[in-house]
């Protein structure tokens, strides 16, 4: 367990340094292109927070296609600054092509976040749950219970070998008999 932690703990600390490095480099990008004050320091922030929201559609959600591509365009942007900041651009002399990507960074990023954010991703098939033997007519069920008590009973199927029962659904999510009964009748 030590071990692990101290594991953890260094991938923290590497993970807090480059991204420290990396969002300086794309302030000073920021600002040799023009962009002053909160200007610069909002750059950075945009480029990290569309990398963070592509990770995410990539870790959890099942279209992966929209997730690689916002998360290849905010690297570039991130790799794009560390590299101009190694000396391969003057940042006293800014060419006009880095200027009006600079200028126009606000506006893909805008997309690619509601994008990421906002769109609906096509689920995947999946085998269903079967939970008891007698059939249930389903009654209205918000998705997000619903989604979590599938991932509950396919969980509980994978540690037990056996569908799940709708008593033990109803323990596990805290909700009333009938409320995991309509559950039940959803997966």
């Amino acid at each position: 367990m030590r071990a692990h932690l101290a594991r953890v703990d260094a991938v923290l600390v590497q993970a807090v340094i480059a991204a420290a490095l990396s969002f300086a480099h794309i302030h000073d990008v920021a600002l040799a292109a023009g962009q002053d004050g909160w200007k610069a320091w909002a750059y950075p922030i945009s480029v990290d927070l569309l990398l963070v929201a592509a990770w995410r559609r990539l870790r959890t959600g099942p279209s992966k296609a929209t997730g690689w591509c916002w998360f290849v365009i905010a690297l570039a942007a991130s790799l794009g600054a560390n590299i101009a900041t190694a000396g391969l651009l003057d940042l006293d002399d800014v060419p006009a092509w880095l200027r009006i990507l600079v200028a126009g960074w606000p506006a893909v990023a805008f997309l690619g976040g509601t994008l990421l954010v906002h769109s609906a991703p096509q689920p995947e098939e999946e085998d269903p749950v079967v939970l008891e033997d007698e059939p249930e007519p389903p009654a209205p069920v918000p998705p997000a219970l619903i989604e979590h008590a599938r991932k509950i009973a396919t969980e509980h199927r994978t540690r037990t070998g056996r569908p799940i029962e709708t008593a033990t659904l109803r323990a596990r999510l805290g909700v009333p008999t009938p409320m995991a009964e309509a559950i039940a009748g959803h997966l």
